[in-house]
């Protein structure tokens, strides 16, 4: 619900609609192109930003900054800083985050499905 002026119309509407309806309320928190593939990454284990970066190449730093952030504000994932120096900063998945796991591979094998009907 980014970018959405919380007075505006559609704000509200979303709004209405994500309270009524569980899928859309999930919908809207990964939702977008990058939350899933950064959740898809996270499966695995915890990572560095520079590592995501790294997996994402087409994603900005600032954009996966932002979306690093909503993910843990969403708490699906988590960030860990090292009294260390250089800082070591890890991200990972949290136990409900975890849980994304199934409806990845369930959207996977629907892509797949779907890609091959418009090929």
């Amino acid at each position: 619900m980014s970018n959405i002026k919380e007075t505006s119309t559609n704000f509200i509407n979303k709004k209405a609609l994500a309270d009524e309806c569980s899928e859309v309320y999930a919908a809207n928190i990964i939702g977008g192109q990058w939350a899933l593939v950064i959740c898809s990454w996270l499966i695995n284990g915890k990572l560095r930003f520079g590592e995501l970066k790294k997996l994402i190449p087409n994603i900005t730093e600032r954009m996966l900054t932002l979306q690093l952030r909503k993910l843990e504000e969403n708490k699906l994932i988590t960030r860990t800083v090292y009294a260390e120096v250089p800082p070591r900063v890890e991200y990972e998945l949290t136990p409900i985050g975890y849980e994304l796991k199934a409806v990845i591979h369930q959207l996977e094998n629907w892509g797949e499905k779907h890609k091959a009907l418009n090929t």
